[in-house]
């Protein structure tokens, strides 16, 4: 199995430097042609045809491919029909056969579930999320990706690198440019570290800095991966050339150069044509259409969309969606059956288990009773039993306990900081300082006018006085001018876009500004709506290196959580009809301590808490209890991806239970200093622990 998993990272380093050596395959064919009896050689070279043809015969790739599946059921060679089922998709992906794609990657995945085998497992997920890439179902994409990383190992680092590759591709179809800058570099730098070749990296790099609008930037690597596609016409990887022309011609666009963007998107039509890529000619058709109706070029601009409409209800027509749609929900409704399927059996296992213990509870009881004299070995037989029956229910739980995790894991990542958020809060806090600048002007011209009454009278002891007042006042004015001036600034510094630089910050200032912004914003919302603010500052911490625009959108994300679930019970306890209970005072309780090498940071709130029943799937991608509208699922997720970029570590408790991103089977284990926090006395509401390393 290892060798499929050589052969994949083969194959997407073949497809984008060498994709068709016409050597090779002759010498396959004349192989094929000589081999005599079919057997699983004759399947490997069948294989072996197809990933040759993927990129630019498509057609043939998918007939070699069929040939070894159809003599790997023949000759009931698992492994080779397992093969045929991961590597065919590809091609049925390019030639747009979406639906077919699909479910091929599908029964790749059903054979690696049923062998339950770890490598076939990564494989067969790898497929099925590049297929999605493909069809441009991006996040499908990403999610299965996560998956079969899940599966892989540090030795497979080369299909961890095409993973990396692949949520780069899909974060920029979703255009999600931080996160698809964030895995450019990452395969960019593993390529130059491993002298990888590729090209199609260099491409991506151009690609998110075109989206940063880094037009010069974009230009340049376009142009290096296209320098690199064309280095060899023997082994020019079309699709990559095609995508650099297309890249080079929406810079040059962008820069007022219509004749230099028509040659590149030409160049990029004329090689989409030649190879059947529907997606770059459908783009190159886009764009020329665009580029002649600006030079008023109206014929040409006319048949060229005329091709690219024609193209695209051909490829987007919606009965092939609706296919791709209704395939992927019948294997989410099949995997759900299966999953309820698992868990009736363990149940009934665990029902006969308690039956057969009380059974032999009952038979050792009557043993006993009439064996007085044994009654001391019995007890200790008893004893032993229903140790080794703990034991076994013990080991059940935590099947289902583990089975559970598996189930719920999602791998996905979005940006979630929102300026719109902070804006009450910014408001609120910058009209404090300017009530005071107003007030004080105010009482200085009364001053003032007072001041020149008593000077007309000749009262120079009062006009002393008076002026001394008006000295202090406009001290007054220039401090809370000033703070307003801070308050601006430190906004601007905290809200501008990342540069993923930590700096040494006051992350004591930090926690406790952005705590005051989101409460502010939240009454700005609710008018009505009042909390506590309790905080405990450990002054011992000082500046630590933090990226302090990533981190207030942790805390922001936190603040804005907590206060929500103030708000939701409040609105749920109604008036309190009861005069002889307590009344419910909403808090939200902010800590920050210094460990022995680590930052602990806790927001906890006494809201109503997370159910118990969903806990577990808190820092899950898109998971939200909100209303639709109010939320995206995606602040804790990100927040989780924030935290750990940082070193750091971030947990959660509510009711008692204790949830990490880790319990949930997606990482490693929680750390000693947290498991003991929240192994503490249950309390209400829910509480967050954030971990960074100083």
């Amino acid at each position: 199995m290892k060798n499929l998993l050589f052969l994949l990272s083969l194959l997407f380093v073949a497809m984008q430097s060498c994709p068709q050596d016409y050597h090779v395959i002759d010498s396959l064919k004349m192989l094929l042609l000589n081999g005599g009896a079919q057997d699983t050689n004759t399947v490997r070279l069948y294989l072996q045809l197809g990933n040759k043809y993927t990129w630019n015969k498509p057609d043939s790739a998918i007939y070699y491919h069929n040939q070894a599946l159809l003599l790997s059921k023949r000759l009931h060679f698992t492994d080779g029909e397992f093969q045929a089922l991961t590597l065919k998709p590809f091609p049925l992906a390019i030639a747009r056969s979406d639906s077919d794609a699909v479910s091929c990657a599908y029964r790749a995945v059903k054979i690696a579930e049923d062998e339950n085998n770890s490598d076939y497992l990564s494989s067969a997920y790898f497929t099925l999320g590049s297929v999605y890439m493909y069809i441009q179902e991006f996040n499908k994409g990403i999610m299965y990706h996560r998956k079969a990383l899940s599966y892989m190992s540090s030795k497979d680092s080369e299909l961890i690198a095409d993973c990396n590759e692949h949520f780069a591709q899909c974060f920029l179809g979703l255009h999600q440019t931080d996160s698809a800058f964030y895995y450019a570099k990452k395969v960019y730098g593993y390529n130059q570290q491993h002298k990888r070749q590729i090209g199609f990296d260099i491409y991506q790099m151009g690609s998110a800095y075109f989206q940063k609008g880094n037009l010069d930037s974009a230009l340049k690597y376009y142009k290096e991966a296209l320098q690199v596609g064309v280095s060899s016409e023997k082994n020019a990887f079309k699709k990559d050339i095609a995508d650099c022309n297309i890249g080079i011609a929406n810079v040059f666009q962008k820069k007022n150069a219509p004749d230099s963007a028509i040659f590149y998107a030409k160049n990029a039509l004329d090689i989409a044509n030649g190879t059947g890529l529907s997606n770059e000619k459908i783009e190159a058709l886009n764009l020329l259409t665009i580029l002649f109706d600006s030079q008023s070029k109206i014929d040409s601009a006319y048949i060229y969309q005329k091709y690219a409409s024609a193209l695209k209800d051909t490829v987007y027509n919606s009965d092939r969606i609706r296919q791709v749609q209704l395939l992927s929900f019948n294997e989410d409704m099949n995997r759900q059956q299966l999953v309820e399927q698992q868990e009736k059996r363990i149940n009934t296992i665990i029902i006969f288990s308690l039956i057969g213990a009380l059974l032999s509870s009952l038979a050792i009881a009557v043993i006993i009773f009439k064996n007085g004299k044994q009654r001391k070995k019995a007890y200790a037989l008893l004893q032993k039993q229903k140790h080794e029956i703990d034991l076994q229910k013990t080991k059940v739980e935590q099947t289902l306990t583990d089975l559970k995790a598996t189930q719920d894991q999602l791998i996905q990542s979005e940006k979630m900081a929102s300026l719109g958020e902070l804006t009450a809060g910014i408001a609120h806090e910058i009209q404090n300082p300017l009530n005071f600048v107003n007030n004080f002007s105010e009482v200085n011209g009364e001053l003032v006018d007072e001041l020149r009454a008593q000077l007309a009278t000749g009262n120079l002891q009062l006009a002393t006085e008076i002026a001394d007042d008006l000295k202090d006042n406009e001290a007054k004015i220039l401090h809370h001018g000033k703070r307003a001036d801070a308050i601006v600034k430190g906004m601007l510094q905290h809200t501008r876009t990342s540069t993923g630089q930590k700096e040494p910050t006051d992350i004591n200032a930090l926690c406790d500004e952005y705590l005051r912004l989101s409460y502010h914003g939240m009454r700005a919302k609710d008018k009505h709506f009042n909390a506590q603010l309790e905080t405990n500052f450990d002054g011992s911490i000082g500046e630590i290196k933090v990226v302090p625009q990533d981190m207030g959108r942790v805390l922001l994300n936190l603040y804005n959580n907590a206060f929500y679930a103030l708000s939701q019970k409040l609105a749920a306890r109604g008036p309190q009809l009861d005069t002889n209970s307590a009344p419910y005072v909403p808090t939200v309780t902010l800590v920050t301590k210094k460990l022995d090498e680590k930052i602990e940071i806790s927001v906890k709130d006494n809201g109503a808490g997370i159910p118990s029943n969903i806990v577990d799937k808190i820092f899950q991608p898109f998971f939200t209890t909100k209303p639709t509208g109010e939320g995206t699922g995606l602040g804790l997720s990100l927040s989780y991806d924030i935290i750990k970029a940082h070193g750091g570590e971030i947990s959660a408790r509510s009711g008692g239970k204790v949830q990490t991103k880790e319990s949930a089977g997606l990482t490693a284990g929680l750390s000693d200093e947290a498991t003991a926090k929240f192994e503490a006395a249950p309390q209400a509401g829910s509480e967050f622990i954030i971990l960074l390393p100083v």
